[in-house]
């Protein structure tokens, strides 16, 4: 019997060629763009568990209160990994980490390679289950070791065995190969091109031997835990909170308004769950997996719905068939078993269609996500998967159709008394109006994403990012900086160059402790975002000051000298700021001028915080260049890189532009926009394609009313208004239904962003023309075709 269903089934999709090539291409459309989304959401909640200790990882975190607000942060003082591997049996492991490695020169013979590593302790070998290929099974023992992953490997010492061999760090420290380990994968949160022993750090700054090590104010390091099995976090986290507090008890400012407590942050979290308001986790980038799984969802139904349309809009051709096979004793069990089995078939059709194209659109698809996403042909669970897919989305799609169609009386039928189309155009036109809806939901919600991407890139900020260089620096860049400056600045392609502790678009140091005239003991709370800077800084950074000056060489006194951006003037209270004079640190600073609240959040829709800039020749990492705005950046690059080489030779000359860093800013806001666009377009098109089936089977049915229409004189615009008509309607009342639930879904996205756009009234009147637009022009072939057609050729029967 089932053989005989799949054989009608053929027959039916034959016959009907057109109609069938829609149901498929339509349904195929919807499959793949789910099975996409599918293997990205897929990538995303796998992320780290190829750790093998993925259930008992932790990150330590910390809260702490600044200014009234509970913030929340990876940083921990230095003893604290000492502290808990010592005194708190819950811990199988403890690992202390430093991102200070990153951008590191590594030197063998003439050869330089800038990659980025990581300080850390020995026990994250086994607590990441990092796969050693070759070397030591303890490589972090030593400090003057290093591991390095495959990858880097390969690009140091091609096929030679780098087990032995010695690397030189920034011209520093010779450093032994003593493992190689496999690449992390691409979803993997640790991620590094070598590692480097934790007791090295010591020994390479001093200023970590000297102070660091017994600091428990400095919050540059982080750690990583392991527990033990069985035992509970939630107790752990009970135990561990006032680690900190406790060694700042003495302080009442510490104690009573800032409050640091430290807990386990669970490597299940480490992705997915990163975002914390007021010391509580509200999630992260999990919205954007839910998000994608609903246009996945929404993509998949609104195919469906074109199916059960053109089923059910079919009905009648195929209600003798229904009657006929009552008549002869089917029962409505075995005809819904028959439509379903015809819906299955054409999801499984469907489903190779869909497979091509998620193969031929991948790659593209990977380099949209910058991902490197496969389909595992070889797993037979791929292939479960793949079935109960096709199972549910035929089933899905051929229900309603089954149902329908198994419950007409087969009596009036064969009697011809009962015209089943009629009586179907009420579920047809609510089909519509919902797959319409879905669509029209996602065309605002696309618009408001790009405008609000477009909000942020065109916001203020503050300086000018448009022919900024930054450069890695190095010492002997800074002992040579009065030389390398009068070099640059000679051969006219630099205007000007200055040096500070963060790159142009970043701040990476922030403190509180600021005193200023008026504040209160509570205000020492305020955290300030903290920039380090030597002359020319203004200049160099296309800065246009608000009140008083840049630091100048003809100030000696400005070593002392401070600027505030407009926030920091704000929160102060300032009236007159220029020439105030602030504490920190143990020193008084002279307020020399104030700059605007320049961006250099992490995200580019955050409220700027106060700042202070500080005049510090020495606390220093970056050198920033202002290319001659007459001279083309090429050319500017090919004549600045030998005098970088010149004074930074263990180093090669490598540079980022500050606009193309700007730009990374709105990596995820633009993956949303991208993927929600292409979304978008094929719900379009899904819904188009429905439509066209649609509109191609009213002018097949009403075909004589035309003829008769125009033999009483109906022109070629009256025909093509009657057809356009029905489908205007819907798709109006579709625009209607959307708007409102598109305006709140994207209002609700939108509060995540200090520095948000307004959603205007616009937005829902060009998607409105657009959806109309694209209805009629769908919809028109069919109607003009049908309005076209000779009267003589319909009526002939008549």
């Amino acid at each position: 019997m089932i053989r005989n269903y799949f054989k009608l089934a053929f027959r039916n999709l034959a016959r009907h060629k057109g109609y069938s090539f829609i149901n498929i291409a339509g349904l195929a459309v919807g499959m793949a763009v789910a099975m996409l989304i599918g293997i990205w959401i897929q990538d995303e909640v796998s992320a780290n568990k190829h750790h093998r200790n993925y259930e008992t990882l932790y990150q330590v975190k910390m809260h702490q209160t600044f200014d009234g607000h509970r913030g929340t942060q990876d940083a921990v003082p230095y003893p604290t990994g000492d502290e808990l591997r010592s005194k708190y049996p819950d811990f199988k492991a403890v690992a202390m980490y430093e991102r200070g490695a990153g951008g590191r020169s590594l030197i063998t013979g003439n050869q330089k390679f800038i990659k980025n590593g990581i300080f850390i302790g020995e026990d994250a070998i086994d607590m990441f289950s990092l796969n050693i290929l070759n070397g030591d099974k303890n490589p972090l023992k030593e400090p003057y070791s290093i591991v390095l992953t495959d990858e880097t490997a390969r690009a140091i010492f091609g096929r030679q065995d780098p087990v032995g061999q010695t690397l030189r760090l920034d011209k520093k420290v010779d450093l032994k190969v003593t493992a190689v380990v496999a690449k992390q994968p691409a979803n993997a949160t640790l991620q590094f091109d070598y590692l480097l022993p934790w007791h090295l750090h010591a020994k390479m700054f001093d200023w970590v031997e000297k102070h660091a090590k017994t600091d428990w104010r400095n919050n540059d390091f982080g750690v990583f835990v392991q527990l033990k099995d069985g035992i509970d976090p939630a107790q752990t986290n009970a135990k561990i909170k006032d680690v900190v507090l406790n060694h700042q008890a003495n302080d009442p400012n510490i104690t009573k308004l800032i409050k640091p407590e430290i807990f386990l942050h669970p490597m299940a979290k480490w992705r997915l769950y990163s975002e914390f308001v007021e010391g509580k986790n509200t999630g992260g980038f999990i919205k954007y997996v839910r998000l994608f799984g609903v246009f996945g969802l929404f993509i998949l139904v609104i195919a469906c719905i074109n199916f059960m349309n053109l089923s059910t809009a079919r009905s009648e051709k195929r209600a003798k068939e229904v009657g006929v096979r009552k008549a002869v004793g089917s029962g409505r069990e075995q005809l819904i078993g028959q439509f379903l089995s015809e819906s299955t078939l054409i999801a499984g059709l469907a489903l190779v269609l869909a497979l091509g194209m998620v193969l031929i659109s991948l790659p593209y698809f990977n380099t949209l996500t910058e991902k490197k996403m496969t389909v595992d042909f070889g797993n037979p669970i791929f292939w479960i998967i793949m079935l109960l897919f096709t199972v549910l989305t035929g089933l899905l799609a051929g229900s309603y159709p089954a149902l329908y169609l198994s419950s007409f009386n087969p009596v009036k039928i064969l009697k011809g008394v009962v015209h089943v189309g009629k009586g179907a155009s009420l579920p047809r036109k609510i089909l519509v109006v919902v797959q319409f809806t879905f669509s029209v939901a996602l065309m605002i919600g696309t618009i408001i994403i790009y405008q609000q991407i477009q909000h942020g890139k065109n916001r203020p900020l503050g300086f000018t990012r448009q022919g900024l260089i930054s450069v890695n620096s190095s010492k002997d860049l800074l002992d040579h900086f009065e030389a390398l400056q009068a070099e640059l600045l000679a051969t006219g392609v630099v205007s000007s160059l200055c040096k500070t502790n963060a790159p142009p678009t970043q701040w990476w140091s922030n403190n509180g402790g600021w005193e200023w005239k008026g504040a209160t003991p509570e205000d020492k709370s305020v955290i300030f975002t903290t920039l380090a800077t030597s002359y020319d800084y203004t200049k160099t950074m296309g800065i246009r000051l608000k009140e008083g000056r840049d630091f100048s060489r003809n100030f000696p006194t400005d070593s002392s000298g401070v600027l505030l951006n407009e926030a920091a003037v704000k929160r102060m209270g300032l009236k007159h700021p220029v020439g105030e004079i602030l504490r920190w640190a143990g020193r008084e600073w002279t307020v020399v001028g104030v700059i605007p609240d320049i961006v250099v959040e992490w995200s580019a829709y955050r409220a700027v915080a106060p700042m202070t800039v500080l005049f510090a020749k020495d606390w220093v990492n970056f050198i920033n260049v202002r290319i001659n705005p007459a001279v083309s950046s090429s050319v500017a690059i090919q004549k600045m890189a030998p005098i970088f080489s010149k004074y930074n030779p263990a180093y090669p000359f490598e540079y980022t532009f500050a606009d193309t860093e700007y730009a990374k800013k709105f990596y995820y806001e633009e993956l949303i926009g991208h993927l929600s666009a292409v979304v978008c377009l094929l719900a379009i098109f899904i819904s188009c394609l429905g439509l066209f089936g649609l509109a191609s089977f009213m002018a097949e049915q009403r075909t004589k009313e035309i003829g008769i229409r125009k033999v009483l004189g109906a022109s070629v615009a009256n025909v093509w208004g009657l057809l356009s008509r029905d489908f205007v309607q819907l798709v109006f009342i579709a625009c209607l239904i959307a708007s409102p639930i598109a305006w709140y879904a994207m209002n609700h996205w939108l509060q995540d962003y200090t520095y948000r756009i307004h959603i205007k009234l616009g937005v829902f009147v060009i998607v409105l023309a657009l959806a109309l637009l694209i209805t009629l022009l769908t919809v028109s072939y069919q109607a003009i075709k049908a309005a076209l057609l000779n009267p003589v050729k319909s009526l002939r029967s008549e």
